[in-house]
């Protein structure tokens, strides 16, 4: 088949550019994510050959081999791995087939300092070579075909693809070396000490051996021995007194392609009858996609040291997504699949330790290092709380490592226990309110009574919050109680009327309620006089078995279609508007304006709370006309 030549998808382009103007100073990252990929490409070709999905498969001496050619300049990093074909080749390296991708591209130019990990949290570590390479060749033949593939590009915008007879199992990425530019951190990637060095730092911990290949000696001297480089020690079987925080750090940025160090590491050693180690890492930060369906989530699994699967779901639940790490059994079985994993009842015990392990750890940080703990409740606190909902067995731990931002503090979040403990004499529930920010919530017509009392209540910003406050109902035996919700009674006597004044002007406004009732019976099933309004004339409340209005468009975002509850319209009687509008009901006998006035009062009060009036352009139609009068 003859050489074809192709142009880079635009966003690969643009990321070539990135790479070849390097977008950050620490080029040696290049080395240590082209032996990921050749790692990568290991462990997939020894699970096809486990379960039988490569049976033509040599696997008999699975390595890396780095060789350096001092004379053409050149760097090469070998694998005898699952390799690639053809279409595979173009699909994985001429484009970037990512959703992240334009996020990707954009993080990497808004922050060159984030870019070491960037490179690797997208997927495409292998454009990397670009930075220290004016062209890249790479040789590739998937395991059990019989035609190989060479892909070259000097990174301007093509690259071609040509099939070869001739072409080892595997992949080698050959980079033809930039001349060495110390200024610009560029060093000399033909150095031995400088690779032996990258390597060690970077990937010691691999599990295949990465071998240098010595360079060739003259005709008829017996070829040296390649060198092994790194220890292939697995971290989590090491004793803890053996192994520094870096290489801790190196492990998590290798399994979670990742820059930063890991927020807190988690290790676990179970004994007896099922045995297995973990060693887990809460991340620093969230990744861009950690709310969308295709994240991939899940530790590595291993059995015996032998690398199982990538992204174990079954270890974890769906709420602890976020974390990292590995998990080594000693008992499972090597061909174990992803199907089996869900029933196995030893995954389901591991499963239960490793959750109360991570919820423990959090415990510790919240109690020990509260400046950990809020970076990591601000980065993964929407995703815990999920487990508020999943988890029953796990949720007086979950709610204990909770926090909230309340009107207690403006910049401190709170706990439930503190919140009861700061709770008025005679207050017997926990008050919140949902909504998109602080600030909405904060200026909503439903906190007026609350904020005038002085009494505390929680503002919940995340989507999950609509939730969980139902899933959990109480805590310390005292109810969540939404102030958007049902009949509040913030203590009647505070208001300064005795009953009777109540009774009588319940009596005064009984026909504007009941009029305004017929008038407006297609949205809401009741109005009432409210106790939670000082200073806005109207607001509209939910049922306290209701769903909320945000609640609905959850379920019908998510194709769940429910019936849309008709609200609660409540009407503050010492508002000037209100009072006139009942003056106004008494004394006309014609009342079609005060149905436009009624209307008008009720789209007011779902604009306050964030909503849209049913037919806005009518409501703007209504306003005008009034604005018109007035002038």
């Amino acid at each position: 088949m003859p050489t074809e030549t192709f142009e880079f998808q635009v966003e690969a382009r643009q990321l070539l550019q990135l790479m070849i103007h390097s977008v950050y100073s620490n080029k040696d990252v290049f080395l240590r994510e082209l032996v990921s990929n050749a790692s990568d490409a290991l462990d997939k070709l020894r699970l096809a050959a486990l379960r039988d999905d490569a049976p033509d498969a040599d696997v008999s001496d699975l390595h890396i081999e780095i060789e350096i050619d001092d004379d053409a300049r050149t760097l090469t990093v070998r694998d005898n791995g699952i390799g690639m074909s053809y279409d595979e080749v173009g699909q994985l390296i001429g484009t970037i087939a990512n959703s992240g991708t334009a996020e990707f591209l954009k993080e990497l130019k808004d922050a060159e300092e984030a870019a070491e990990g960037l490179i690797g949290q997208f997927g495409v570590g292998f454009y990397s070579g670009f930075m220290v390479a004016d062209e890249v060749t790479l040789l590739t033949r998937r395991a059990g075909e019989g035609h190989g593939t060479r892909w070259t590009s000097r990174g301007e915008g093509t690259y071609t693809l040509e099939t070869v007879d001739e072409a080892p199992q595997g992949t080698s990425v050959t980079l033809h070396l930039k001349p060495a530019d110390p200024e610009n951190q560029l060093h000399d990637y033909t150095s031995v000490w400088k690779i032996k060095e990258i390597v060690k730092r970077y990937s010691d911990f691999i599990t295949w051996p990465i071998r240098l290949v010595p360079e060739k000696q003259g005709d008829g001297d017996d070829p040296p021995e390649p060198e092994t480089l790194n220890s292939m020690k697995a971290l989590w079987a090491r004793p803890r007194d053996e192994v520094s925080d870096d290489e801790y750090h190196e492990l998590y940025k290798h399994i979670g392609h990742d820059w930063r160090d890991p927020l807190e590491t988690i290790r676990l050693q179970a004994e007896g009858t099922f045995e297995y180690q973990a060693l887990l890492f809460l991340p620093a930060h969230a990744p861009h996609d950690l709310f969308t369906r295709d994240f991939q989530r899940g530790v590595q699994l291993y059995v015996k040291r032998v690398f199982i699967m990538d992204d174990c779901e079954a270890l974890l639940p769906p709420y602890l997504r976020f974390v990292k790490g590995v998990v080594d059994a000693a008992d499972l079985s090597l061909n174990v699949s992803r199907e089996i994993l869900q029933q196995d009842r030893h995954i389901e015990m591991m499963r239960r330790r490793l959750t109360k392990k991570v919820l423990s750890t959090v415990k510790d940080m919240k109690a020990k290092d509260l400046e950990k703990y809020a970076t990591f409740w601000r980065e993964f606190g929407a995703a815990l709380k999920e487990g508020l909902v999943m988890d029953a067995e796990n949720r007086e731990a979950i709610l204990a490592v909770s926090s909230f931002a309340s009107t207690h503090d403006d910049s401190e979040p709170t706990t439930l226990a503190q919140y009861v403990e700061r709770m008025k004499d005679g207050q017997d529930d926990i008050y919140y309110l949902t909504g998109e920010s602080r600030q909405s919530i904060e200026n909503s017509p439903h906190m007026e009574a609350f904020r005038d009392r002085g009494i505390e209540v929680l503002l919940l910003t995340d989507p999950v919050d609509e939730v969980w406050v139902d899933a959990v109902g109480e805590f310390d035996s005292r109810k969540l109680r939404s102030v958007a919700k049902g009949e509040i009674d913030l203590d009647a006597k505070d208001d300064g009327k005795d009953e009777s004044e109540r009774e009588k002007q319940s009596e005064d406004f009984a026909g504007l309620l009941g009029w305004m009732r017929e008038q407006l019976d297609e949205d809401i099933k009741e109005v009432r006089l409210s106790s939670r309004l000082t200073v806005s004339p109207a607001c509209v409340v939910s049922d306290a078995h209701d769903l909320t209005p945000a609640l609905e468009n959850m379920y019908r975002a998510m194709g769940q279609e429910v019936p849309r509850a008709k609200r609660i319209l409540e009407l503050n009687p010492g508002h000037e508007l209100v009072k006139g509008l009942n003056q106004a009901y008494k004394e006309r006998e014609d009342r079609t304006g005060l149905a436009d006035t009624a209307e008008l009062l009720h789209g007011l009060a779902v604009l306050a709370e964030g909503g849209q009036p049913k037919e806005p352009a009518r409501f703007v139609k209504l306003v005008a006309e009034r604005m018109e009068r007035a002038l």
